[in-house]
């Protein structure tokens, strides 16, 4: 977990780390791994098994599965593969990391549903840059999914002549965030207490800026008050 000292009301602001599900039976492997990420800033979760491990995907909904796939009770293209049948988990970023280095396992592999094949040996330094890039993907592949509307036309202008107010049209979210922006709250403040990532909420925050055609935070928020957007 880390810790950022916040601004507002003088409290300090909880951010949870994006986490990764370890599975691998040799424990040597399990805390090697769990010690390079948590240097990197992840929270790790480990398993020794594929049973194991798909009882705590269900629980902690981690944002990446590294896995081994020679395990007992369920071996990992079990396991990848059943993850996969579930919605949720349908767009999780898998990283085979094996012992087994051959064309056909690696082919098997990407069929059970894996991104990345890496096989063992590895370079830890190697592995954090591939986690790296598979979550910053997956964050801009979420933040797409949020906001298919950010590639529409712009909501219409009111045409009652009589009002001063602009039409603009806010997701439930949107509004969420925009109270939040009012209050004073940062974007990693944003994100903690929606549960969100601080890239999700910048995406958030752009998508308002421009929704309400505003350059910064003091227009959007005189935007909100003038135009009885804010529930504050």
């Amino acid at each position: 977990m880390l810790i950022v000292h916040g601004d507002v009301h003088s409290q300090c602001v909880f951010i949870m780390a994006l986490q990764i599900l370890v599975t691998d039976d040799d424990l040597q492997i399990q805390n090697l791994i769990k010690d390079y990420l948590e240097l990197e800033g992840y929270s790790v979760i480990l398993a020794s098994d594929g049973e194991k491990a798909l009882s705590l995907a269900q629980k902690y909904h981690p944002h990446l599965l590294i896995s081994d796939i020679k395990m007992p009770h369920k071996d990992g293209y079990k396991l990848v593969k059943d993850l996969r049948k579930l919605p949720e988990f349908r767009l999780l970023p898998v990283i085979f990391l094996t012992q087994q280095d051959t064309i056909e396992a690696k082919i098997h592999g990407y069929q059970a549903g894996c991104d990345v094949y890496l096989a063992k040996p590895f370079e830890p330094m190697e592995l954090a840059a591939i986690v790296r890039h598979l979550l910053e993907r997956s964050q801009v592949i979420q933040a797409e999914r949020l906001f298919p509307e950010s590639h529409r036309s712009p909501p219409p202008q009111s045409l009652d002549n009589n009002s001063s107010h602009t039409c603009v049209s806010l997701t439930n979210r949107e509004k969420e965030v925009l109270d939040l922006i009012i209050k004073g709250y940062s974007n990693i403040q944003i994100a903690q207490e929606l549960y969100l990532s601080p890239k999700t909420i910048e995406k958030y925050v752009a998508n308002l800026l421009k929704k309400t055609d505003s350059q910064n935070r003091t227009e959007l928020v005189t935007f909100a008050f003038k135009n009885n957007l804010t529930h504050t």
